[in-house]
């Protein structure tokens, strides 16, 4: 492969489990373009030369995702960013311009309620449950928020407290958040009570971690929600089936936001067998 092939890629650590790659060559490979998406695992230290070196004019990176744990740290390094990704303040794709401008996007929002659509899941008056506070959360909390069937509460759990306070009074600047609340432990999330439940944490990732829910607390009349897609089926997923609860993984989000992610890069929308071609890759 020479230096200069045009390459797209996601920035983030680990990165060896992700499906992007999968689906975005495969369509390059039916757009008939020369280009490779290709995985970028860089430790925090490595970031500033990263950029640096994205800003030459001979890089052949035109665009790139970023997941966990940059999706908030990459905002210093950007030129721009669109008005959704400024409400969240968590980008997940970056734009590369022709000279060289870093433009971040945010499709993991649009790309998660997308996908509830298609669950025919409607979250209007809903009560439901966020566990996490990382730039996913922020990016599901925002989305919720702004579409005009909000639901009814969000309740939002995570280990460091002081992050969800920070998440949701910088949130809250921008975005009507007052039906969102922080909750100190899992059990005020009440779960019992919940219409949907979703995992934003990377618990559920390794092989033997643990279910973050009592399973008692899963019912009938909920959806869970796991944005972890690899393995395809969490602890937490696996529980809550058991328990009778509707799930889905991230597997579905992630082909929105990629859909979207690759149109902001390619400037055009992708017609319906391009996107069908992006969904088979990810045997979605």
């Amino acid at each position: 492969m020479s230096h200069n092939q045009t390459t797209y890629g996601i920035i983030g650590y680990p990165v060896k489990h992700s499906l992007s790659p999968v689906m975005h060559n495969a369509a390059f490979e039916a757009l008939d373009v020369e280009a490779l998406y290709k995985l970028f695992p860089l430790e925090e230290n490595e970031l500033d030369d990263f950029f640096d070196q994205l800003r030459q004019k001979d890089s052949p990176i035109f665009g790139l995702n970023v997941t966990v744990p940059y999706k908030e740290k990459v905002i210093a390094y950007l030129d721009s960013l669109t008005p959704f990704a400024q409400k969240v303040m968590a980008v997940n794709t970056i734009v590369i311009t022709e000279d060289r401008k870093l433009v971040g996007y945010n499709t993991d929002g649009p790309g998660f309620i997308a996908h509830l659509h298609e669950l025919g899941f409607d979250p209007r008056n809903k009560r439901i449950a966020v566990l996490g506070a990382g730039g996913s959360a922020r990016a599901v909390i925002a989305a919720l928020s702004l579409i005009p069937e909000r639901p009814a509460s969000i309740k939002v759990y995570n280990r460091t407290p002081e992050r969800i306070d920070e998440l949701l009074r910088d949130l809250g600047a921008r975005i009507d958040t007052k039906f969102v609340e922080p909750v100190m432990s899992i059990d005020d999330l009440n779960i019992e009570l919940a219409d949907l439940v979703i995992n934003t944490t990377s618990v559920g990732l390794k092989e033997g971690d643990a279910c973050l829910i009592e399973k008692e607390l899963f019912h009938a009349n909920m959806m869970v929600y796991d944005l972890i897609y690899n393995p395809a089926e969490t602890m937490l997923l696996k529980i809550a089936k058991e328990q009778g609860a509707k799930t889905a993984n991230g597997l579905g989000m992630l082909y929105y936001q990629g859909v979207l992610a690759f149109e902001h890069w390619a400037g055009i929308p992708l017609e319906d067998p391009m996107r069908e071609i992006m969904r088979k890759a990810l045997c979605y």
